[in-house]
């Protein structure tokens, strides 16, 4: 990840640092092209073929969809399969990410499938491996239980894999309905979830 110092130098580091408000202002402010954009936090996993580099290009799909900027992007973990016996399936890479968009719920879950598509997501059985999931964790303040969509992810809160990247990089973060970032981190604990230092996912320019 790439942190700012002071001096506005740039100088990779495997810690994470909360962004100056300084740089999320020049980040918002050279951002003319959306207008009233809401804020939301995708999560993305792999655990099939080259898992860093499928990461990367949805990061990198994402950031091409017209509507839509990517605004942060988390360290990477190496996580268990979730809802199936161990050893049965390659770990995965998971990160999150935060975006600026313009677009629907509705339509920024299109987006996130068509992105699986491309990547030949195979949804052929639950808790299957993937290679790539995008997943729709938080949208603004939205809270709603529709079938199609439901906001915020209903199992977001107990995922240490989505709730340690996101905590990574917004600290003060809160999930709709639920509470702070760090209180459900603290609850659901990371036992199985191993930070990768030696990873990094790069901030589309």
């Amino acid at each position: 990840m790439t942190v700012f110092s002071s001096n506005g130098a740039t100088q990779s580091d495997p810690t994470v640092q909360p962004v100056p408000a300084s740089v999320v202002e020049q980040v918002d402010a050279a951002d003319i092209t959306l207008s009233n954009p809401k804020r939301a936090v995708i999560s993305l996993g792999s655990n099939l073929g080259n898992r860093l580099e499928t990461l990367q290009g949805a990061i990198d799909a994402l950031e091409d969809t017209p509507g839509l900027r990517v605004k942060a992007v988390s360290p990477v973990y190496e996580t268990e399969p979730w809802g199936v016996d161990p050893g049965s399936q390659p770990s995965y890479f998971n990160a999150v990410i935060v975006v600026k968009t313009t677009l629907p719920p509705s339509s920024l879950l299109e987006r996130g499938q068509a992105i699986e598509e491309a990547f030949d997501r195979v949804r052929e059985e639950r808790w299957g491996p993937r290679t790539i999931d995008v997943d729709i964790v938080a949208y603004a303040d939205v809270v709603s239980d529709d079938p199609a969509l439901t906001l915020p992810h209903p199992r977001a809160h107990e995922r240490a894999f989505v709730l340690a990247p996101w905590h990574d990089v917004e600290p003060e973060a809160q999930l709709p309905g639920r509470g702070p970032v760090a209180d459900l981190l603290a609850g659901a604990g990371t036992a199985g979830v191993l930070p990768r230092a030696d990873l990094e996912l790069r901030l589309p320019e």
